[in-house]
């Protein structure tokens, strides 16, 4: 079984607990020779750790990373990528009086039905902790494919209530991302939901929302015409990461309301080149890339953790008034911006790897 393994030719074997000593994982398949930026692996990690501001959960992890094998004078070898982060302000007491307990909408039940036994410190395995070998992962990939002349832009949408209604007429830049601290691009937009946030965590609540993500620069080709559709992969990848509900590309389910006639992207020849004259495909057909901007949304349901008492049940079936406390996110879609770029560079990496040993 390979249950902590992601990807067919571009691999990822993560390990490691929310307050365990560390989270790490050994990257495959890394084509040799190229220089590796370690400096931009550290500042993906930046912005997906925990404590950035006043919004984000108190947890002060400064996430280091150390390249354990796979790298010469910082020069991929093409032999096996190791790294780890090691953990620093984990506080498993914290967690002492959920041993016995299930968490509302938690995998506390689920994880002891399948294990027999559960890491009641932070979820353990299931804590978004995990993530922090996906960010890894994603940036190696996004490093090589740039070098190809792709790239990523994801940002956040919606929180709660307060979000944009339709894809914006052009990508977001990265810098408008990364000026607004819940990473949404759009100014008057980005001072409300901060505005909410603030007030949803005065209340002991929590918030969900969704995030865009935009590929640029794919060229036509990449994807499987069966199982692994393009698409699907991303679907897939998507939906691995914790809290995503929902899944949709190109006009998504806006696009089941309309006629045949009005969803269909006409081919024409634009700046020499044959190609879709319009987009609602989001970049893919047939399941593969069709050299267009790849677009695409996921939903995140609102944290599960909140500071109001709630009434579950304990492993004896004990009916239990539960108050949580600890450090949480009010919200954690700001910070999995970064893993849904991480997660779609992974994708696109082991898609690309599989195209060019099939056109070699």
């Amino acid at each position: 079984m390979a249950a902590n393994t992601f990807g067919r030719l571009y691999r990822l074997t993560s390990f490691g607990e929310s307050h365990g000593k560390a989270i790490g994982g050994v990257l495959d398949g890394i084509p040799s020779g190229w220089q590796l930026n370690l400096n931009d692996i550290q500042t993906q990690l930046n912005r997906r750790r925990p404590g950035q501001s006043n919004l984000t959960t108190s947890r002060q992890e400064q996430d280091q990373f150390e390249i354990l094998s796979g790298l010469m004078d910082d020069r991929v070898t093409g032999t096996p990528l190791a790294f780890v982060v090691w953990s620093h302000d984990q506080r498993p007491k914290d967690y002492g009086n959920l041993e016995n307990i299930y968490r509302p909408s938690h995998a506390d039940f689920t994880y002891s039905k399948k294990y027999g036994i559960r890491d009641f410190r932070g979820g353990g395995r299931s804590s978004a902790r995990e993530t922090i070998a996906r960010v890894v992962a994603g940036s190696v990939a996004r490093q090589f494919l740039q070098q190809h002349g792709i790239h990523f832009t994801a940002y956040v949408s919606c929180i709660g209530t307060i979000g944009i209604e339709q894809w914006p007429e052009k990508k977001p830049e990265i810098q408008d991302v990364e000026a607004s601290p819940v990473r949404c691009p759009f100014p008057d937009l980005s001072a409300r939901m901060v505005q909410l946030i603030e007030e949803t965590k005065a209340e002991g609540d929590t918030l969900g929302g969704s995030i865009n993500c935009h590929i640029n620069g794919l060229p036509a080709g990449l994807g499987e015409p069966v199982f692994d559709k393009l698409h699907a992969d991303l679907a897939k990848a998507m939906m691995s990461i914790n809290a995503v509900k929902g899944f949709e590309y190109g006009s998504g389910f806006a696009g089941t309301s309309r006629k045949g006639s009005e969803e269909n992207d006409v081919f024409g020849v634009k700046d020499g080149n044959i190609r879709p004259l319009t987009n609602r495909s989001g970049g893919i057909q047939g399941g593969i890339s069709n050299g267009e901007e790849v677009v695409f949304r996921l939903g995140f349901k609102p944290v599960a953790t909140i500071m109001k008492t709630q009434q579950t049940v304990d492993v004896d079936g004990k009916t239990i008034d539960l108050k949580i406390n600890g450090r949480h996110d009010v919200c954690v879609v700001p910070r999995a911006v970064v893993i849904v770029e991480s997660m779609a560079a992974m994708v696109v990496m082991d898609h690309f790897l599989r195209w060019r040993a099939l056109r070699f």
